[in-house]
């Protein structure tokens, strides 16, 4: 599977969260979070995730440690790994990232943090 412009797709993507591409073992998702919002702090436990920043800047926590995350900058949380992501400054954070094994169902686009909340609360109640 070829992904062409997937970077320009990031920074063209409006959406907290939309898959791109799903295979049996990995997913490629781009996500885009507001000046002051987080992904949310979570944890993983079967899968390995890795973001690439594309654009914006942010702070990266990881088991509780903090780093600055900015434009370039890939981190791999591996599965069992607490971790946020949280953007700082005016311009939103831009970012690809991936899934070992998938996490979302294919073709999933959560416009908001919230409806990607809601339907992640969905999900674990079945």
């Amino acid at each position: 599977m070829h992904l062409k412009n997937l970077e320009q797709q990031a920074k063209d993507n409006i959406t907290f969260r939309t898959v791109v591409a799903n295979s049996k073992h990995t997913q490629v998702v781009v996500m885009h979070i507001n000046p002051g919002e987080d992904i949310g702090l979570e944890t993983h436990q079967d899968n390995d995730q890795v973001l690439l920043l594309v654009s914006g800047k942010g702070e990266v926590v990881l088991n509780g440690e903090k780093s600055e995350f900015t434009a370039g900058d890939c981190v791999l949380v591996p599965a069992g790994t607490e971790h946020n992501f949280t953007t700082v400054g005016d311009e939103p954070m831009k970012i690809i990232t991936t899934y070992s094994p998938p996490h979302h169902p294919e073709g999933t686009v959560h416009q908001t943090k919230a409806e990607a909340e809601a339907a992640e609360a969905e999900h674990e109640s079945h």
